[in-house]
């Protein structure tokens, strides 16, 4: 038994012994489940991909004369900002379009610029046009501000994302005779192809299913800076059927995660276009795993092979809302390439980044051995499948 303040004692001696998601896996085959518990303190995970539920805000500071923001229109380069907060705090969604955008109207839109595309500018310290509007007041005369915002001069620039790093997700595929265009990508007709978008055996919360070191407070990895777990993302729902190892056999837990922006870097946040779909933030995350016991580093040995999720029709039975699973298919199988699906070979792809997760390992591994990142006791546990959470679908409702 180790505990995170004992570890971090080992963190500033320079003593500590960190392996990634990985290389766990090696050292347990080689040394077995009692040896590797004894000798290593942490394992380090990473995840990179498009994660739409995501977003920053911000304190642009007051004009002179004063406006107030909340109650009118706020734009960054053209894409809308929410300014119902105060008079000079925004909030930016990943996924707002600007207004003359097409979108659909021209299929498949190619939604070339959104918030995550501001976001990634600014982080870049690139200059944004702010354009806002609003009805004034006695203490805020102004009713209008054209002015150019450079992350350097705000006050406060945080990246807060409220459904991240997803336990698990399910393989897209198309069984229509038309391509069809979504948030998992572009899908050929007739079992063209299928797509899935995980770490797999590299992914945070696969290597802590049931959230035993993994809570609110925890300190990660964020957009190559620090940041921190704030709460249970949205759709949070671990009471799913599990196999062996706790693995999820759909998608299960979230995080909500926060982290200065002013400190993060261009290349791990990155504004993506879905075509057809519509705009998204990749984001690379990064979850340190302290091995308190031996039950732990069983959970981190977790491989691709042993990791399995459910394919999924994307043109009739997600958008219905139809609970229903045409197979299942482990990590090791998607990763070769092609899975057999109705007695066809289809070809496979990933929307997460493999080789960017094994650097955000490689990175939280190497911030931790140079005593640059120390671990955090989380204020409080993630709700588990035994807290009574669960997700719940809005039911059918009549149109009024």
């Amino acid at each position: 038994m180790k505990t995170i303040k004992e570890i971090n004692q080992k963190i500033k001696k320079g003593e500590v012994v960190v392996a990634t998601a990985e290389e766990i896996i090696e050292l347990v085959e080689k040394k077995g489940v009692k040896k590797a518990a004894q000798e290593v303190d942490v394992v380090t995970t990473g995840t990179f991909g498009p994660m739409c539920s995501s977003g920053a805000y911000f304190n642009i500071g007051h004009s002179k004369p004063k406006i107030k923001l909340g109650g009118g229109v706020c734009k960054l380069n053209d894409v809308p900002a929410y300014a119902g907060f105060a008079a000079v705090d925004v909030y930016l969604g990943a996924t707002a379009i600007p207004d003359d955008d097409p979108r659909n109207r021209v299929y498949p839109g190619e939604f070339k610029y959104g918030g995550a595309h501001v976001i990634q500018e600014l982080v870049r310290g690139g200059d944004i046009r702010l354009e806002a509007t609003a009805y004034g007041t006695d203490c805020y005369p102004s009713k209008k501000l054209n002015t150019l915002i450079n992350i350097k001069d705000l006050n406060e620039a945080v990246l807060f994302n409220i459904r991240n790093c997803y336990q698990n997700y399910n393989v897209a595929v198309n069984l229509s005779d038309k391509m069809i265009y979504t948030y998992m990508g572009a899908l050929k007709p007739n079992l063209g192809n299928a797509n899935y978008c995980s770490a797999g055996q590299l992914s945070p919360l696969l290597n802590d299913p049931y959230y035993k070191t993994i809570g609110i407070g925890t300190k990660i990895f964020l957009g190559g800076s620090i940041g921190f777990i704030a709460w249970q993302g949205t759709q949070h729902n671990p009471g799913v059927p599990r196999i062996d190892k706790g693995v999820p056999k759909v998608a299960a837990g979230t995080l909500a995660v926060i982290g200065d922006l002013k400190h993060m870097k261009p290349q791990w946040l990155i504004g993506t276009s879905m075509l057809g779909y519509g705009v998204s933030l990749s984001v690379g995350i990064g979850v340190p795993i302290p091995v308190l016991d031996e039950e732990i580093i069983k959970y981190t040995a977790i491989r691709d092979e042993e990791i399995y999720t459910q394919i999924v029709d994307y043109s009739q039975d997600y958008p219905q809302c139809r609970s229903r699973s045409l197979g299942e298919v482990n990590y090791t199988q998607l990763k070769s390439g092609k899975i057999i699906l109705q007695k066809k070979e289809v070809p496979t792809g990933n929307l997460s980044s493999y080789s960017k997760a094994r650097e955000i390992a490689e990175q939280l591994k190497s911030w931790i051995q140079k005593g640059e990142f120390l671990l955090t006791e989380p204020v409080a546990s993630l709700p588990n499948e035994e807290s009574g959470y669960k997700f719940k679908p809005l039911k059918e409702r009549p149109i009024i």
